[in-house]
């Protein structure tokens, strides 16, 4: 495990940032998990995506976290914050999964609401937005846990394994996610 110190740690789950360091183990995991993603996301697999991955999230406008559990330091699960726009929106849209040897345990659901405090924390983000294929049952659960709200429909919105796939758009703001602490 990385020597990096988590940036928030829960009752079973903390997060930390993703590294360059982190390759091995993360590619081994999205590998591992491939069939657990298909067709919602393709996580970065091989040496040369995870390094297009990490200079995406060495951005200024992107932060990239690893749920992980604190005990061992194994990661359980990815969350970013992607396309963080500043000014007058303070906003960014996540995405995220979990790795196939800890999915449905929800530390991905710890995780997310460790990453969501960061963004209405630290981040001094207003609004995080989410988008999610309409047969995604898992994902749309989760983002409903945590009281986003849905705002539309995306038809095309995202090339995901070599097709133009719909979306539902949800969204939380600081002050939604203050109400359900």
């Amino acid at each position: 495990m990385p020597e990096t110190p988590y940036v928030a740690v829960g009752p079973r789950v903390a997060i930390r940032h993703t590294e360059r360091t982190d390759r091995a183990e993360f590619t081994r995991l999205a590998r591992t998990s491939a069939a657990l993603h298909h067709p919602w996301l393709t996580a970065p697999s091989t040496d040369e995506a995870f390094d297009t991955f990490m200079t995406k999230l060495e951005r200024d406008d992107h932060e990239g976290f690893l749920v992980c559990l604190p005990e061992t330091g194994a990661i359980a699960g990815f969350i970013n914050i992607n396309s963080i726009v500043r000014g007058a929106f303070q906003g960014g849209t996540i995405g995220y999964g979990a790795f196939a040897p800890h999915a449905g345990h929800g530390y991905v659901s710890e995780g997310l609401g460790l990453v969501l405090g960061h963004a209405f924390g630290p981040l001094a983000l207003h609004r995080i937005e989410v988008n999610i294929q309409p047969g995604n049952e898992a994902s749309l659960a989760l983002v409903k846990r945590y009281g986003f709200r849905l705002e539309g429909f995306s038809p095309e919105y995202l090339h995901i394994n070599g097709a133009w796939r719909d979306h539902e758009r949800y969204a939380i703001t600081s002050d939604m996610f203050e109400a359900l602490r």
